[in-house]
């Protein structure tokens, strides 16, 4: 059974990018599932590089993706099941909810009580 590994390239003009990597450069090609929400994802492409054992696989955004919460590709190994990554986009209205506003609503809260205790500090000297 070969082993893969898939690191992220890019993501930009509506494709996801990454590298397929085999642990012995005389691997066969992998055969690769894209899917989102268990369906399989239309047009996911995987090419052949300059170096063995490394591919390139090319994910198209699907429109299904584009809407309000978080949605989430999973790619796995399809002969063996085994996942190899996943990417997620986040949109709309789950971002009030998301844990980067809420660090971005404390350092705005700390930035008030920064305000807050220097001029505590100069009143009280």
């Amino acid at each position: 059974m070969d082993t893969y590994t898939l690191e992220k390239l890019r993501f930009a003009s509506g494709v996801w990018e990454g590298l397929i990597l085999a642990a012995d450069a005389e691997a066969r090609t992998p055969q690769v599932a894209v899917s989102l929400y268990d369906r399989p994802v239309d047009g996911a492409s995987i090419s052949e590089t300059d170096e063995a054992g490394r591919w390139l696989l090319r994910v198209p955004i699907p429109p299904e993706m584009i809407g309000d919460g978080v949605q989430t590709v999973l790619i796995s190994e399809a002969d063996s099941g085994v996942t190899l990554g996943s990417f997620s986009m986040i949109s709309g209205e789950a971002l009030g909810d998301d844990l980067r506003a809420e660090v971005a609503l404390l350092r705005e809260e700390l930035d008030m009580l920064k305000r807050a205790f220097r001029r505590h500090c100069l009143e009280t000297s």
